[in-house]
């Protein structure tokens, strides 16, 4: 089974480059699951209901998020909803909208119906708020999860974690304590991709983090000139959407429905005109 994750998508110049590479890339490459981080899709920061539907039309089949998902309000009743595909860090407090997890299942091709268990997290160094520990929080889900009668290799074919962090060390600290128990770990929140996708030694997939889908010339899709400002005044400035040329970042992993580890890891990255 193929699952592709796709980087932090940056407003409409990321989703308008979802919308050209998507479709055709997962014919192509035979994806039978896509997850993307949506927390800047809507403007750069925040996500809302009809940004979350124009990428569903494109192939995407789930969405997490991070620390921006709060930006647009409007989100919250849908977020609430048992069936709606997208979540918010599992670590937030108790009381928080939505949900930090989810078991969906593949919607179609010849894997249709198998149940994959998507946990997404929030990294705690060098991160805006309060969060509870990733760590203790990753492993009390799988396990009750587990305790529902989902093992991973079993009921479960695979299980992906989105660890949405700035700290790289964090990121593999994380994809080390859960190698051998999750299918897939990878990092978003940066918007900078690493090189360092691999196959952990317990057999979990893993990249410190996927990257941008946005405009290649801005810093981290927002217009260059006016994050430079902000750098050498140190006064706040407008956080406005870059133009120009995009780039789609992306990881594919193969899973061995055997025991739902990770076959193959591959980094995937397109730049569009």
């Amino acid at each position: 089974m193929k699952i592709l994750a796709i980087g932090d998508i940056f407003a409409r110049p990321g989703r308008e480059a979802v919308g050209k590479v998507l479709p055709e890339l997962r014919e192509k490459l035979g994806v039978d699951l896509v997850i993307a981080n949506a927390e800047n899709s809507h403007h750069g920061k925040g996500v809302s209901n009809s940004k979350i539907e124009e990428m569903k039309s494109y192939g995407i089949d789930f969405f997490t998020s991070g620390n921006h998902i709060w930006k647009v309000s409007e989100i919250f009743e849908y977020m609430n909803k048992a069936d709606y595909p997208l979540i918010r860090p599992a670590n937030y407090v108790e009381g928080t909208p939505g949900r930090g997890y989810a078991v969906i299942e593949v919607p179609t091709g010849k894997n249709k119906g198998k149940k994959i268990l998507v946990i997404n997290l929030s990294g705690r160094m060098f991160m805006p708020g309060h969060y509870d520990d990733p760590f203790r929080k990753a492993e009390a889900i799988i396990d009750k999860v587990a305790g529902d009668g989902l093992k991973l290799g079993k009921e479960l074919a695979a299980i992906v974690v989105d660890m949405h962090a700035e700290a790289s060390s964090e990121k593999m600290a994380i994809g080390h304590f859960l190698d051998g128990r999750v299918s897939v770990v990878y990092g978003t929140h940066t918007h900078i991709p690493t090189a360092d996708e691999q196959i952990l030694s317990g057999g979990t997939a893993y990249q410190s983090d996927l990257g941008m889908t946005g405009v290649v010339d801005s810093v981290i899709g927002a217009k260059k000139e006016e994050i430079i400002e902000g750098f050498l005044t140190q006064m706040p400035v407008r956080h406005q959407v870059a133009e120009g040329p995009t780039v789609f970042n992306a990881l594919l992993v193969e899973i061995d429905l055997d025991n739902g580890l990770a076959k193959s890891v591959e980094r995937i990255q397109k730049y569009l005109k």
